[in-house]
């Protein structure tokens, strides 16, 4: 079983960065592959990153390349997203999830276990 918390979303300007955590609980987090998905009003909840159970391999949306970074901190059983560069359209509700192999990463219905999501808005 594994929980996960969400935390350091807000408010920030365009061109500004945030850096997102998720904190997760239970003894099997270090084996499950972390992916960030995203959700804006009206939308569909989409692929933003995911990370592998190592660290050795890490994936991005095309729309975020360059500008976020998925990490992960064993010692804090905490996956990181580092957000720079933030524009407008990037605002959305941001989840972690967890699941446990590096296949079909970009799939919301592949992911076991969700975070409750932490609000991004990004003003112009």
């Amino acid at each position: 079983q594994v929980q996960l918390v969400e935390s350091g979303g807000g408010l920030v300007q365009a061109g500004g960065s945030l850096r997102l955590a998720c904190a997760a609980s239970g003894r099997t987090f270090n084996t499950y592959t972390m992916g960030w998905f995203r959700q804006a009003p009206g939308k569909e909840r989409d692929f933003v990153a995911a990370i592998m159970w190592s660290g050795s391999l890490a994936s991005y949306a095309d729309s975020v390349k360059g500008r976020f970074t998925i990490s992960r901190e064993y010692a804090k059983n905490t996956v990181f997203l580092q957000m720079n560069s933030l524009k407008p359209e990037d605002t959305a509700v941001y989840y972690c999830a967890a699941k446990r192999s590096y296949t079909a990463i970009m799939k919301t219905t592949e992911y076991e276990y969700w975070g409750q999501g932490t609000q991004v808005t990004v003003s112009s």
